[in-house]
């Protein structure tokens, strides 16, 4: 049986691959706790100096697991803090962190590439976070950081409307850095990373550090929404919001 989670070090390098393509990559909790072990790993490794992260070809992440937001929201037992824990991961990450996206890039598929020092992604890629939609509200502290990157309109075409954006759009809203073809994202990812990671690593880490500035008022929001969003998850909004969409995917199915 494939691993959900394929992580690798070459070169210096993390690589953290999303790999359930079945289900578009769609993220459970075991994902998240291994994604955060990852993660948090490289911190005291002197061999890494950069984590990549990756998906599958068409889909980087189509978002969390919409089977777990359904057990939440009909039982009203709230679900595994993994989640959590590689959301303190990546805003707390010492090294850098890349991503190279092709094809989906939906709910925290797009969220947690704001964490991302360079993201890379591929004209075939589409992002977008139908939280609203879902009766649910933004995560990952994106509240507070698209507005910082993109100014509040865009932010909130992004969050609160649901707005699809091409590999383009997401460009020039400056989520990512570069667009290049789907057949060649994954060799220039690597080879972006390996060049960052070649690096002087004291210069680097103290630059980036300067860079992202002070990440505990990031923190303290994503914990913030975090609430929210488990308030939400048992409403009543959202339970219609999650058994239409289901209800959409056995049609497609059948």
């Amino acid at each position: 049986m494939t691993n959900p989670i394929e992580i690798s070090v070459a070169d210096q390098v993390q690589t953290i691959r999303m790999n359930r393509p079945d289900k578009k990559n769609a993220i459970t909790g075991a994902m998240y706790k291994d994604m955060a072990a990852a993660v948090n790993s490289a911190k005291a490794d002197s061999n890494i100096r950069a984590t990549l992260f990756l998906g599958v070809p068409g889909a980087f992440s189509a978002g969390n697991d919409i089977n777990d937001f359904m057990q939440v929201a009909m039982t009203g037992k709230r679900g595994s803090m993994d989640v959590f824990d590689f959301l303190e991961a990546i805003i707390m990450s010492e090294k850098p962190l890349l991503a190279g996206v092709d094809g989906l890039a939906i709910g925290i598929g797009t969220t947690m590439l704001m964490h991302c020092d360079y993201v890379i992604a591929s004209n075939q890629s589409a992002f977008s976070t139908p939280f609203v939609d879902l009766g649910l509200v933004p995560e990952a502290g994106s509240s507070l950081i698209a507005p910082r990157i993109m100014g509040h309109q865009r932010a909130f075409e992004l969050l609160a409307m649901g707005a699809k954006w091409s590999a383009d759009e997401a460009q020039g809203a400056g989520l990512v850095n570069k667009v290049t073809d789907s057949n060649s994202i994954e060799q220039e990812a690597y080879a972006i990373a390996g060049a960052l990671a070649a690096k002087p690593p004291e210069a680097l880490s103290i630059s980036r550090k300067l860079i992202r500035g002070d990440r505990s008022d990031v923190l303290a929001r994503m914990k913030e929404e975090a609430v929210l969003f488990g308030e939400r998850l048992t409403s009543e909004e959202a339970k219609t919001a999650f058994m239409a969409f289901m209800s959409k995917g056995q049609k497609k199915a059948s």
